[in-house]
């Protein structure tokens, strides 16, 4: 399917990755030279997406400031200055940006090196609206680079997906990166809200795809995770 719009997760605090995100937003911290919005504004535009939707809450400033100098892809700012309201609330107050046709959402902080093909074109290929009302790309517990807990969904066959049962791990970490249908966000709640509870009902409803992602994720919340990145890209 091809999608055109993209919403790009930038909005949050970075608790985990200070102190480097004392004095400067985590989507402006580097990886390999490069700040951590431009590996996902990049990725988008390599992938066709004309318009990315960009919410910004934390020093929001040097945020804008740093997106002005972007032409590719198209860059609408979604204002959250006055309150956090995590993913899901986040995707509410943009559905007026974002339009009625089936989006990528993108976490800021979600880089990785390709495997064969590339991976948000194979995950837009892979989106079938008439199934699916969400697909995840999906990255590989042991393939991953950087924090994994005890990985987040068990996949089937088919690629529906099912979390994580209390006391037992998981294969496949959400690589934060998805197709998802905006109308769903319509119904969350006021205020802020998870993504978590959109995926949680269409978990009950068999509409929660997964797609398996080429290459390594890198999950970049920590220092010691962005060090990990660094030192994984120069050996590359």
């Amino acid at each position: 399917m091809n999608i055109r719009k993209a919403m790009v997760m930038a909005a949050g605090r970075g608790t985990r990755m200070r102190p480097l995100t004392e004095t400067l937003p985590k989507p402006l911290v580097r990886l390999a030279g490069k700040p951590l919005i431009d590996h996902a504004l990049d990725r988008l535009a390599d992938a066709g997406i004309e318009e990315a939707v960009v919410n910004v809450h934390y020093l929001a400033d040097l945020l804008v400031a740093h997106l002005a100098a972007r032409t590719h892809p198209r860059i609408v700012v979604s204002d959250e200055r006055a309150a956090l309201l995590d993913t899901g609330g986040g995707t509410k107050k943009a559905l007026p940006l974002l339009g009625d046709d089936p989006v990528l959402t993108f976490n800021s902080d979600s880089v990785w090196v390709e495997g064969l093909g590339a991976n948000l074109r194979n995950l837009m290929a892979a989106f079938d609206p008439g199934r699916m009302d969400a697909l995840l790309m999906i990255a590989d517990a042991a393939r991953t680079i950087g924090y994994v807990g005890r990985g987040d969904f068990t996949m089937d066959p088919a690629g529906l997906l099912a979390r994580r049962g209390e006391s037992t791990t998981a294969p496949y970490m959400f690589a934060g990166v998805q197709i998802i249908k905006p109308g769903l966000f319509a119904d969350g709640p006021d205020g802020a809200f998870s993504t978590n509870l959109i995926w949680d009902r269409l978990i009950e409803r068999g509409r929660l795809y997964g797609h398996r992602m080429g290459g390594t994720w890198m999950h970049v919340g920590a220092p010691d995770d962005l060090a990990e990145a660094e030192a994984f890209l120069r050996d590359l």
